[in-house]
């Protein structure tokens, strides 16, 4: 009995520092999502004008994939998680007949 209860305890540690504990700002998944069909062509949008205030940059718009299909995120201007964040945009790739999508993310300078 005393056997299980240890047992319980670990895997609920476990469970704990896996899935509650706090992820890094910049901590990112390395794979991307397999897709039948390749994103549409880019959206044609209108000036970007100017930052709202400093310190903030200019994300382009993007398709991203959602429930199954692709949808467009417009571009939009952000303050960076840090002051040395640079985004990174999506990716597309061809990959063995359909497309492999990598999310944009926050990362380092």
């Amino acid at each position: 009995m005393k056997h299980k209860q240890i047992l319980i305890a670990t895997v609920a540690l476990a469970m704990t520092v896996l899935f509650v504990a706090p992820m890094p700002a910049f901590a990112r998944v390395g794979f991307g999502i397999v897709v039948g069909t390749a994103p549409p062509p880019p959206l044609v949008v209108g000036p970007v004008g100017v930052a709202p205030g400093p310190g903030y940059i200019w994300i382009d718009g993007y398709w991203d994939w959602v429930g199954g299909g692709w949808v467009w995120v417009p571009g939009r201007w952000v303050l960076p998680p840090s002051p040395r964040a640079a985004w990174i945009g999506p990716v597309y790739r061809h990959d063995h007949g359909g497309y492999r999508y990598f999310r944009g993310h926050w990362t380092r300078r």
